[in-house]
Order: C-alpha cells, then structure tokens, then sequence
C-alpha cells in the first residue's frame, strides 16, 4: 500500500502542528540560560579564588539573559576574564532576544505566527505600520544598537584613560557601554559605579545609554529621522508632528519620570557629598532604576521613602520595544488617561489628543492586574523564605519582575528557595508580557448572554 501522499502545498508544519509561538519565546530564552549556566559552570571561567556553585551559575546565567543584574556571586572577582565574556555575550544576545528571535524564527525558519500573535508583538514591540515591514527595519534595529553601544564605548574608555591602563579601559568600556544600553545591570566592579562619583563623563555617559536604551526601537528610530531633518533645518525647531503618539508619549514621561524620580530622591535625603555630587547621585538612580540597575550610592543605606521612590520606578520600567522591563511606561500613561477619564464620567480614554481604543484599554487593566498580582505573591513568597526587613524583600521582588538588578544587599544573602523564586521572577519578568500576550485564551465568542446584576463598590 502506497503511503498517503500529503495535499499540494501542505506544509510539514501543518501535519505535526504549528509551534506556538510562546512556547518558541520560551524555549529560546530557556536554552540560552541553559547553555550559559554551562559554560559558566566550566573552570575556565573561574577565578582563582574558587569554583562558582551550579545554582549560582544558573542564577547568574538567567540575569544575564534576562538582563537583570542581580548577582549571587562578584563578577568582576569570583569570574575569570572568559567567564565575564561569556556573560557579556549573554547579556548581548539576551537584550536582543526577542527582536532576534522573531527575526530568527519567524523568517529564517519559517513559522508564521497566527493574527492573535502578530497582534502581541505588535503591541509589544512595534506599532503596526513599523511591524509590517519587519524584516526590513531588523537590519536596521541592529546597526543603530551597534552604533549606539560603539559610541558609547569610545566616551567611556576616554573618561576611563586616566587612571586605568589602556587594555582595562578598552575591557571596561565595552562591557559597561554593551550593560547600560541593554539595561543589564552588570558591572566589573564590586561596588558597581560607586567608584565612579568623581568622574562625571563616565557617569553621564552612562545614564544616556540606559536612557536611550530604555526608549525603545521605534523611537530610536523616528528620533534619529528627525535629526536628520533638523540638520537639513536648523532654522526651526523639531515640531511635534515629525514624531508618531507613541513616541511622543514615551519621550514625555520617560523624562517626567527622569525629574520626579530625582526631586523625590533629594527630598528623601540619605545622599552624601556637595550639593552638585548629591544632584548627580539622585539623577543617577532615578535614571538607573527604571531597569538600568547599576549604581553610585549603597541603595541599602537609602532611606524608606528613597527606596519606595526606586520601588515605583522600578515596577514602570521602561518603554514597549526596549530591553527595558516593568510594565512600561506606554502603560502607565494610558492607565492615567483612563482614570482621568472615567474619573470626569467619560467612557472613553483621551491621549495626546486621541480617543484610544477600549481593546487597549482592557489590556492595560490585564497588564497591571497581572503585574500587581504576581509581585504581591512574590512578596509573600520571599517573606517566607528570607529573613529580611519588608522593604528589603519588596525592593527585590520588584527588581527581578522588573529585571532590573538593584538591590539592597539581600541578593548574596538570598537560601536557596530564594534564589530559585529570583531566576523564576527574572526569567517571567524579561518574558512575562510578550508570552502572556502570545498565550493568552482567544476571546469568548458564545452567544450566551446573562441577565445583568449590581454590586455595590467604595
């Protein structure tokens, strides 16, 4: 008997299933920890100061991919030289995993994601007109981050020079320049950025690489056309109309969160040094913890209200289509509107001048009840397994959701149910949205209706 011959057309993807593409995401970013927690398990990437323990090589594999920057275990001392590229590769391919992955998967491979996929990515990653022409702007994509992160690298191994030999500043500027843009968290040295409080080139160089990079792709994008234009007019100033609502959005409470977060810093007080040095640490960290997570200050020796000031920023992260985490600053800026709006007894959410869409609106209520929920579990999970103060285990909690990397002191000190509670809350943290969105049950669409019932609320 001859074997059935399979339809003209029919792919082997449609006898075997599709694979989803959630479970694609997934499997990319868990390999990728895998395979770090490996190699990094190797001698070869040890220092001489002794072996560094499997789980702390998984915990410090998963930060790194998922570009956190929590650490059990001192890089720049307990890694040798090939075990601190080999976390730099990762942070690399971690902080464009996703844009990569799609590119990957969904061209090279050639999986083609269902309409409620494409949707996802859209939503989180691009706007729409920007997505359909994917696989021309990728290219694009990683020349820019290229360019960014080399020109990034030249300024800090300039402000390095003077007091570091020429092989250490070249090293080091390339591994912080590559940490910052990617929102890593990772530094060579034990007291991250501490050291650096006198240098203001490096420190500022810094924080224009965790800020640009915790714009997004899209906005990079559109800001570099634009100064393009500028540079053909200079006699006029950019008007708003050169950038999309999006970006518009994001430039505007990426820097209103940028002014409040350092105003609440300096009032919270616990800053040392002149006036000038205590105005570079706050816009420093309210720069950093929307997901930058490197520091000049012991976060640990902050004040409450510093630390629940870095808490907020940490939970609203960054920007769509960033490396940046949190639930993003799009978000927020919606759910304001929203409130607003229904607060003046309109239905609809009025934004920039446009009404937007109720199916965005649900999904910014989804988002912020999921991230709420998870964070308060994790809150109850860490107080269970660590004895700490309450603010310590919340700002620990936020930071891994949020893949941010700050911390008060509490990483190193973590037990074991602790850090395997951590790796989980970074790894769901860098994937949470986009998987959550890619694996989300499609909508009910029976006909079935129930009478309506009143509850009361308030």
């Amino acid at each position: 008997m001859q074997p059935a011959s399979r339809p003209p057309g029919q792919s082997v993807h449609h006898l075997i299933g599709q694979p989803s593409a959630g479970l694609l995401l997934f499997e990319w970013f868990a390999g990728l920890i895998l395979v770090g927690t490996v190699l990094l398990s190797l001698p070869f990437s040890h220092a001489a100061g002794g072996a560094v323990p499997v789980l702390d090589a998984l915990f410090t594999s998963t930060s790194a991919v998922c570009v956190t920057g929590l650490t059990t275990v001192d890089t720049g001392t307990r890694f040798s030289l090939a075990g601190q590229w080999i976390i730099l590769i990762l942070i690399q391919l971690g902080g464009l995993g996703i844009l990569t992955f799609l590119a990957l998967a969904f061209r090279a491979l050639g999986v083609r994601m269902d309409l409620q996929s494409q949707a996802a990515v859209e939503d989180s990653l691009f706007q729409k007109n920007v997505a359909a022409q994917f696989a021309d702007n990728f290219l694009r994509i990683i020349r820019v981050v290229m360019l960014i992160e080399a020109a990034g690298a030249v300024v800090l191994f300039v402000a390095l020079l003077p007091g570091h030999t020429v092989a250490h500043s070249m090293y080091s500027a390339v591994f912080h320049s590559v940490a910052a843009f990617t929102h890593a968290g990772f530094s060579l040295y034990s007291d991250s950025l501490e050291g650096f409080r006198g240098n203001p080139v490096f420190l500022s160089a810094v924080m224009l690489l965790i800020f640009f990079g915790s714009l997004g792709m899209v906005v990079l994008g559109e800001l570099a056309t634009a100064f393009r234009r500028w540079r053909r007019r200079r006699d006029e100033p950019a008007p708003l109309h050169w950038f999309s609502l999006h970006a518009r959005i994001v430039l505007q409470v990426s820097s209103a969160l940028v002014l409040v977060g350092t105003l609440l810093i300096l009032a919270g007080g616990g800053l040392s040094g002149s006036p000038a040095a205590r105005v570079q640490d706050a816009l420093f960290q309210s720069v950093s913890a929307r997901s930058g997570g490197l520091s000049t200050v012991n976060v640990g020796a902050l004040p409450l209200v510093s630390l629940l000031s870095l808490i907020v920023l940490m939970f609203i992260g960054g920007s769509p289509g960033s490396c940046a985490g949190g639930v993003k600053t799009t978000t927020l800026a919606l759910w304001w509107a929203r409130f607003r709006g229904a607060f003046r007894g309109s239905y609809r959410t009025l934004l920039g001048g446009r009404y937007i869409p109720e199916e965005i609106g649900r999904k910014v209520t989804l988002l912020l009840g999921l991230a709420l929920t998870w964070n308060l579990l994790g809150l109850m999970v860490l107080s269970a397994t660590e004895q700490a103060p309450l603010e310590q285990v919340l700002f620990e909690q936020v930071s891994a959701f949020g893949t941010v990397g700050l911390s008060t002191g509490l990483t190193p000190e973590l037990s074991t149910a602790g850090k395997l509670w951590v790796i989980l809350n970074m790894f769901l943290g860098r994937l949470g949205p986009i998987t959550i969105a890619l694996s989300t049950v499609r909508p009910d669409k029976s006909n079935l209706q129930y009478p309506e019932g009143r509850v009361m609320i308030g």
